[in-house]
């Protein structure tokens, strides 16, 4: 056989890769998008309360950044492109104008890191009827029940969640005796309401209630105002609600009877806590660190979840179709891995994401509800915040 000539295999080298290169621009042209918007207004730093904890501006965009990752090293696997356009509106800006003007027919799925006030104006725009939301960053338990939509899914475990969590646990341990202190915003009032409620359901006794109308000056109180402020009828553990914490922290070892702190402060009910390492978390609490800098906060694991459930309904169903990744949600197929034991899941009654809650002190992890022993027919997780019969929410799929 004659060898082929030099610049005959030149040429058909030239070919192959020529062939090779429009192969894999016909594959990643192929490559089925799954665009996701994250939308969220730049916030003022508030008032220090202490020099502990610096303000961070940054909650849950870097959380939405590792997610995206993680799906992408899925989709290449599975034909899908993950992409993930971020909209920060100035301080002074307008979040609606933002969302209708920039927030185009592209993004089907939108992360929506605002507060409570916003979360239905936004939903109920006309722009956001055949989009879906996912609220990463409220706990009011009226957006899961008579003001719930069903484009919304809230990924933070509510006010009821997290107290029946604690009830649970006090339950374990038989401190049935709460001593309830209310701070004076609004949220704290909330968070009581929740607490007055977990309470009833699972047989504690709120033997005294006081609202603090004392100093914020941490000498001041620490000298005398706790002290006589504690001074009531027998109880086994004082029950804080003081979500801006402005004075819970001061209670602790100060009370006139030694009785512990939850609620807020103290021992608190959390998704998310720097403590926890269970289920393979340290694994995404150093790669969080490793890119972030810091510590992964609450806001940061809900926009992970949010934009990792959009990840798993696509790759489960194949699909980027809005309407089959809702129903996948949905239904009782849908598992989503949050490193906390059990797989997580939407309710298909109100839109919350079902987990669970994370019990921590400031240096050690102490517990996670559900406690185990309390059951339900179809999950234990449903043990904690409005089961279906409680939900006051009348959206459906």
């Amino acid at each position: 056989m004659r060898p082929i000539n030099l610049s005959v295999q030149v040429t058909l080298k030239i070919l192959l890769i020529i062939h090779l290169l429009s192969v894999n621009f016909v594959c990643a042209e192929a490559k089925q998008a799954v665009n996701i918007a994250y939308l969220t207004q730049e916030q003022k730093a508030p008032p220090p309360l202490s020099n502990l904890d610096a303000f961070i501006p940054n909650k849950g965009v870097l959380g939405a950044e590792l997610a995206i990752d993680d799906n992408n090293t899925t989709g290449q696997f599975t034909g899908q492109q993950f992409v993930l356009k971020k909209f920060i509106v100035p301080l002074d800006g307008n979040v609606v104008d933002t969302f209708n003007k920039e927030v185009g027919d592209q993004y089907p799925y939108v992360v929506v890191n605002l507060p409570a006030d916003f979360i239905n104006k936004i939903a109920d725009l006309p722009a956001a009827k055949q989009k879906l939301l996912f609220d990463v960053a409220t706990v009011d338990d009226a957006l899961r029940n008579e003001q719930c939509r069903s484009n919304v899914r809230h990924i933070l475990p509510n006010r009821a969640m997290r107290a029946d969590a604690l009830a649970q646990y006090m339950m374990k341990k038989r401190w049935n005796k709460w001593f309830l202190v209310i701070g004076a915003t609004e949220e704290d009032h909330l968070f009581a309401d929740a607490l007055r409620r977990a309470a009833k359901r699972f047989g504690m006794k709120i033997v005294e209630e006081k609202n603090w109308e004392h100093t914020y000056d941490a000498r001041r109180t620490a000298q005398s105002d706790v002290a006589v402020f504690t001074q009531v009828d027998d109880y086994d553990v004082l029950v804080v609600a003081d979500e801006q914490g402005q004075f819970g922290e001061y209670l602790e070892y100060r009370t006139w009877n030694a009785r512990p702190v939850i609620g807020t402060q103290g021992l608190v009910a959390t998704a998310w806590h720097r403590t926890h390492e269970q289920w393979g978390a340290v694994q995404i609490q150093n790669r969080f660190k490793d890119q972030a800098g810091r510590w992964m906060e609450e806001q940061d694991y809900a926009a992970y979840l949010a934009v990792r459930a959009i990840g798993e309904a696509a790759t489960r169903t194949k699909s980027n179709d809005i309407n089959r990744l809702k129903d996948y949600m949905l239904s009782d197929a849908f598992a989503l891995q949050g490193y906390k034991g059990n797989p997580l899941s939407f309710r298909s009654w109100d839109g919350q994401l079902r987990q669970p809650v994370l019990l921590a002190a400031p240096r050690s992890l102490v517990a996670v509800a559900p406690i185990e022993g309390f059951l339900h027919p179809k999950t234990e997780l449903d043990t904690l915040g409005y089961d279906q019969p409680e939900s006051t929410c009348k959206w459906s799929k």
